[in-house]
């Protein structure tokens, strides 16, 4: 089994049009998903680092949402523009990128 240094989990969750708690969906997961492993890819990280889809990470009012394992930092409102900010910082780094942190869930 592959033993990953960051894993990163994106919520792609769809919800029905109208809920209140909207869906990361239509706030751009699909493309945020994209970003994460063409950034991996691009840096060589590939192998070492793995970015995923997941389903609903319950925080759909604050999406898009991610998490990074192992070390669990949540992050919300994330759009495709902060995802060479998170892989730099957070992912190479290990500084999680404060602004977009979700202190509590």
């Amino acid at each position: 089994m592959p033993h990953f240094e960051r894993h990163v989990f994106v919520c792609t969750n769809r919800r029905d049009p109208g809920n209140p708690k909207g869906c990361c969906a239509d706030k751009g997961a699909d493309a945020v998903v994209d970003a994460f492993k063409r950034e991996l890819h691009e840096r060589g990280l590939k192998g070492r680092m793995r970015a995923n889809a997941s389903g609903c990470l319950d925080q759909c009012a604050r999406g898009v949402t991610c998490v990074v394992y192992p070390e669990q930092v949540w992050y919300g409102h994330v759009t495709v523009a902060d995802v060479k900010e998170i892989v730099e910082s957070h992912l190479i780094g290990g500084v999680p990128v404060a602004r977009l942190v979700l202190e509590d869930r």
